[in-house]
């Protein structure tokens, strides 16, 4: 039997430093200032755009559901709080590489994919597809609508608690 003193250990200590967490800006999720039909008109142009696309979701950081137009049956509020989670883990990686802000993630899987693409510092833009999608297409496409999501996000008012 192998006893905790036995199991292997770092040899050189981690260098750098983590930066202080960062406190979430205001949650986008029920804000009525918002420019609901806009901003579904540029979520449905993109899955219009791209064939293999259900639907896009935009939440935000904190993992709350903005708006959604979701067409295979998959819980909105789920994915956003994914794309919250894609978000955090991609954050992490960025700043232990020293790689800068998070921009994109996609994940891969038997029958399709998840792309999260960030909008600006409150919100997200995540996009689910079909395996048969194509990703190029989609990263080509995705980061322009993004840019226009961040423009119509940027003149709405702050949510009042």
């Amino acid at each position: 039997m192998s006893r905790v003193d036995d199991l292997p250990r770092r040899t050189r200590p981690q260098t750098g430093t983590l930066p202080p967490p960062r406190a979430l800006p205001p949650s986008l999720a029920g804000n009525p200032t918002l420019p609901y039909p806009a901003i579904a008109q540029e979520l449905s142009a993109l899955r219009l755009q791209i064939p293999g696309v259900h639907g896009c979701v935009l939440g935000g950081v904190d993992g709350l559901l903005v708006t959604h137009n979701l067409q295979n049956g998959a819980d909105p509020d789920d994915l956003a709080a994914l794309a919250a989670t894609t978000y955090g883990l991609g954050r992490q990686v960025g700043l232990r590489l020293g790689q800068g802000d998070f921009q994109q993630s996609t994940v891969r899987n038997a029958g399709g994919y998840l792309s999260v693409y960030a909008i600006n510092g409150q919100a997200l833009l995540a996009v689910v597809g079909t395996d048969s999608i194509n990703v190029a297409r989609l990263h080509l496409h995705a980061p322009t609508t993004a840019a226009k999501l961040a423009e119509l996000l940027d003149g709405a008012s702050p949510a009042t608690p």
